[in-house]
């Protein structure tokens, strides 16, 4: 789908669900990662996130345009445009836009399913620490005695009766 296709389904969508003329512009934004779109206050453009129309297809991308819409026509009515205010989910409901969006398949898949920890042990007395993210072993020292750490390796937690136990990749 083009910019000008884009426009023209915004402004479409505007004045068949919301009787009201969209007067500015609607674009494709191909940075946006985790939202499927925004209703920008300065200039009252629209930015749309184009992997949801590859991956989602166009029912939607026409519910996240009519979300964006409902903000930018209460914006400009002078009326509780925010997620949390009454004139906003008012307007969702009537119009039947999502209040929030599916996430992306692409995206859950680079959420860490298993994550991973770092271990410690202390020289001089055998304390051991777990930490998620991994430090310089010279520049820190055992809390308990002073000693100093030696970097064990990457450790995953592993579900246990007693609590939790770790399990070194």
């Amino acid at each position: 789908m083009e910019q000008q296709t884009l426009q023209s389904l915004v402004e479409e969508i505007s004045l068949k669900e919301f009787g009201k003329p969209f007067k500015h512009k609607a674009l494709f934004n191909t940075r946006l990662r985790t939202t499927g779109g925004r209703y920008m206050l300065s200039s009252h453009n629209i930015e749309l996130n184009i992997h949801y129309l590859h991956e989602h297809g166009m029912q939607e991308l026409v519910g996240i345009i009519k979300h964006e819409l409902c903000h930018y026509h209460l914006h400009i009515e002078g009326k509780g445009y925010q997620h949390r205010d009454r004139d906003f989910k008012e307007l969702t409901k009537k119009v039947s836009a999502p209040r929030f969006c599916t996430p992306l398949p692409s995206q859950v898949s680079k959420k860490k399913t298993n994550p991973k920890y770092h271990a410690y042990q202390c020289k001089k007395c055998s304390q051991s620490y777990i930490r998620k993210r991994r430090m310089n072993t010279s520049r820190y020292a055992c809390g308990k005695c002073k000693g100093r750490l030696s970097y064990l390796g990457e450790v995953i937690p592993e579900k246990s009766k007693q609590g939790r136990d770790w399990q070194f990749l």
